[in-house]
């Protein structure tokens, strides 16, 4: 009794939070059910319209684009970050960190208001640089082929200061005296890193492209205050599908369906990763 009154508060929590909103949009995904309220039992009529819908292919593409756009990018840039703060000492070392990490704990609103206004064809502070590339001003989160490139820069800038700290934390953890062992046999620095860091690290790795993995699946918030699923729906990603469905069409038991394979496409592909990353560092 004493156990279970431990980790009732816990239990009571995952089943109200988790677990019965689960269920429910289970249950939902097979029923023509408004936003609110119940609706009939329509069996797998909303994953034949789903798995017909042109609108559902596209949000999926966009998703797996963004993912390959971001996920391996950031997971290679914090660490190069990170390997790089970590040479740093003391206040120096904590000011670069805290600059790294500021960004992080930003609410995404003014993140992408930041970034829409610097990306302004008017005002932005960015667009000189652009059209020194391309030779004329650009408006990025307008332009189909630009959108989804620029929405991943902003979303590495912004997240990547927690992948940092896990990468810091990993490197902190190895010991001292085995880079001091290689150094006595002769190993240069880029062995040192081959044979000792990467190793050691990549556990910490692995959990870094999971977590980036299963985030930049559940792509939403930047998409919506930034270019709104356009232009010409090349940003249009499945949450948005989501949230159309729901919120703006009242076909909650769509949406429900939309939700359903998101979820179990998440939970597969992310264990899937988790596992054969394991089993890559094992060899």
């Amino acid at each position: 009794m004493i156990a279970f009154s431990l980790i009732a508060p816990f239990l009571a929590i995952f089943l109200l939070v988790f677990l019965y909103p689960t269920f429910k949009v289970i249950q939902l995904s097979f029923t023509n059910a408004p936003l609110i309220g119940d609706g009939e039992w329509v069996g797998l009529d909303n994953f034949r319209r789903l798995f017909s819908d042109r609108l559902f292919y596209t949000s999926l593409y966009n998703n797996i684009y963004f993912v390959a756009l971001t996920v391996v990018p950031t997971t290679a840039i914090a660490l190069g970050i990170a390997l790089m703060v970590n040479r740093l000492k003391g206040r120096i070392q904590a000011l670069v960190l805290a600059t790294f990490f500021l960004p992080y704990i930003l609410p995404v609103s003014v993140v992408t208001e930041v970034w829409a206004w610097m990306m302004d064809v008017q005002f932005g502070i960015v667009q000189p640089l652009i059209e020194a590339v391309i030779g004329r001003p650009m408006p990025v989160f307008r332009n189909p082929h630009w959108v989804m490139p620029t929405i991943a820069v902003v979303t590495i800038w912004w997240t990547n200061g927690f992948n940092v700290l896990l990468f810091i934390a990993g490197l902190r953890n190895i010991p001292k005296e085995l880079y001091e062992a290689a150094a006595l046999d002769g190993a240069t620095p880029r062995q040192q890193f081959m044979r000792v860091t990467w190793p050691l690290l990549w556990p910490v790795t692995t959990l870094v492209l999971t977590l980036q993995l299963i985030l930049q699946l559940k792509l939403f918030d930047q998409v919506y205050l930034l270019s709104q699923g356009g232009p010409f729906n090349q940003s249009y990603v499945l949450l948005l599908m989501v949230y159309r469905e729901a919120f703006q069409l009242n076909q909650g038991g769509y949406a429900s369906a939309v939700a359903l394979v998101l979820f179990v496409m998440i939970m597969v592909v992310s264990v899937l990763q988790f596992q054969l990353l394991r089993i890559g560092g094992r060899k």
